[in-house]
């Protein structure tokens, strides 16, 4: 399946929760929930200053798209499971009386046949309405969601979103903008890829974006028939940066000084926590943490040397990850090959939280204020 190209930018629809209309309390509280190829996670906040405080959270490993790959139906199983983690996600929210939230899916319910008929059923069931979002929306509030990560000496960043379905990425030029104002040229991107001619801000500039329809599960899907451990990783880095010819950058070699990766995902995170040594998993001592590409080398070979029982067994990878971790590892390390870089940033974020600073930023109850 080719990439999807970015076919022009759009502004961001509107909450789908109608009852979250009219002016906006900024005592309220927003919901933001992303079903995703494996995962179903969702985040009950309130606006605090410039970022939010989290009130309730939800993330459980559905596995949505098990089996897609090769029927291009989502399953009963997976249906069955993923109605029932929804169902938790409406108690959630009516525990809170959320009334403004912005509920999507992404490339599983995208890719399979019967996809809106089963989001119809989910509403049927839940009361919950979900949306399927486009892979350019899907970037762009990846991006968002990292906007605070970004450093003042960066110029040239890659903002990389490796779910379960796809990966997401965007590379953006800010050399332009001055230091202090970057993050906020990013979180300004919420209103598209292009901008505003008519904006009195400094814009960041969106040199490409892609979106290349391999995640963890289904790069794993892919190559679930080469039995050798690490023969199947081999073949999982190649193929992934196969994918990524089509990428404008791709050929361009970037000076280290001024350029600035940004991975956020389940698989970088849990090389930071495998990095770090922590059994635990502690988003404080992850997000933000910056690695070096040896660190993460290091960190992938220990992976391969384990295999697949020795990664079962991690505490620090978990029994949801370890069948998805080494997919998730040959798209970092093609990424790295390409990019070589002195630093990866790791983001314990994603599209909940450009979910959530997108509703906030349109109903203008986030403060100005440095990130």
């Amino acid at each position: 399946m080719a990439p999807k190209r970015h076919s022009g930018a759009g502004s961001l629809p509107k909450a789908v929760d109608e009852s979250g209309t009219g002016p906006a309390d900024p005592a309220e509280l927003y919901a933001a929930l992303d079903l995703g190829t494996n995962s179903c996670r969702m985040l009950i906040a309130q606006p605090k200053g410039n970022q939010f405080h989290v009130v309730d959270s939800f993330s459980k490993s559905v596995q949505l798209g098990q089996g897609l790959e090769a029927s291009g139906r989502l399953s009963r199983a997976a249906m069955r499971r993923t109605a029932q983690a929804l169902k938790i996600c409406r108690s959630k929210i009516d525990k809170h009386d959320v009334r403004r939230m912005r509920l999507v899916a992404t490339e599983a319910c995208r890719r399979a046949k019967n996809g809106p008929g089963f989001l119809k059923y989910i509403t049927q069931e839940t009361g919950l309405k979900l949306e399927i979002i486009k892979p350019e929306e899907e970037a762009r509030l990846a991006v968002i969601s990292c906007a605070p990560l970004v450093s003042p000496r960066t110029e040239q960043l890659l903002v990389v979103d490796i779910g379960g379905g796809s990966t997401e990425l965007v590379w953006i030029d800010i050399s332009r903008v001055p230091r202090v104002e970057r993050p906020r040229a990013l979180m300004r991107l919420n209103t598209g890829f292009k901008p505003d001619p008519a904006s009195p801000f400094p814009a960041a500039h969106v040199v490409d974006w892609i979106s290349v329809p391999l995640g963890v599960a289904t790069l794993r899907d892919q190559f679930n028939d080469v039995e050798n451990d690490a023969a199947r990783f081999a073949l999982m880095s190649w193929y992934f940066e196969e994918n990524l010819s089509e990428f404008s950058p791709y050929e361009a070699e970037q000076t280290r000084e001024g350029f600035q990766i940004i991975g956020t995902s389940g698989t970088v995170t849990t090389v930071a926590a495998s990095h770090l040594g922590i059994r635990r998993y502690d988003r404080s001592k992850v997000d933000g943490l910056r690695m070096t590409t040896d660190q993460i080398d290091k960190v992938i070979r220990d992976y391969l040397e384990m295999g697949p029982e020795g990664r079962r067994l991690d505490p620090r990878i978990g029994k949801d990850r370890h069948a998805l971790i080494m997919s998730g590892a040959a798209i970092l390390q093609a990424l790295l090959r390409v990019w070589p870089t002195d630093r990866l940033s790791v983001a314990d974020r994603g599209l909940r939280e450009g979910l959530l600073y997108a509703q906030m930023s349109a109903d203008g109850v986030l403060e100005d204020g440095h990130y």
